[in-house]
């Protein structure tokens, strides 16, 4: 009878040293929403960053677009145990969207088109971990992909890197967003298999 319970002894590893544990490698790009898609036009697509004082700043498409974008290569990891490796992005970093917003909070709140909300330590958005992503493997963002852009959080788990993505709300306290409330753990570290709430 062993005495070393699972959660110290931890789960088996895939033969793939890239993969979290648990994960299974895929080629394709599985799409996966909780609802039907939303399709926003450009010229009504705004994007905004709010803090906790109820300050605001925002930016129409073209402003957007504007901003200074970056390359970015990363593997995914979604919870439903499918990881991709080697993806390739643009999109603007939220240090850029924050360069001139003046806040103390520690949690962000990010909402979707379509209502969709999760919620993120603040520090797992800044020094060059989060980005709003606006063109996968050099094309646009088709909208099943959470174009025309989505939040990208790669060191999470994917249903952090929100699609449709329309604001950040800058929190003092951390409230759970739409799969945090229905039992997905409340950070998502794919490397310490956090999928659900007793994770």
């Amino acid at each position: 009878m062993s005495i070393i319970s699972r959660g110290f002894h931890g789960r088996a590893r895939t033969e793939d040293s890239d993969l979290p544990p648990g994960q299974h490698l895929t080629t394709d790009f599985p799409v996966l929403s909780a609802g039907p898609t939303p399709r926003i036009h450009l010229d009504s697509w705004r994007f905004g960053v709010t803090t906790e004082d109820g300050n605001s700043r925002s930016w129409d498409w073209l402003g957007f677009r504007r901003l200074p974008a970056e390359e970015i290569h990363v593997d995914l990891h979604c919870v439903t145990k499918w990881s991709k490796l080697s993806t390739t992005w643009r999109g603007v970093s939220v240090d850029t969207l924050l360069e001139h917003v003046e806040t103390s909070a520690e949690f962000a709140l990010v909402s979707s088109y379509g209502g969709y909300t999760t919620n993120l330590p603040l520090e797992d958005l800044t020094d060059g971990k989060a980005w709003i992503a606006f063109e996968y493997d050099g094309a646009e963002l088709h909208p099943e992909h959470g174009g025309p852009a989505r939040l990208l959080v790669p060191h999470l788990y994917l249903w952090k890197s929100a699609k449709w993505v329309r604001g950040i709300e800058l929190r003092d306290d951390d409230e759970p967003g739409f799969w945090e409330q229905l039992g997905y753990h409340n950070y998502g570290d794919p490397w310490r298999e956090q999928r659900y709430w007793a994770d």
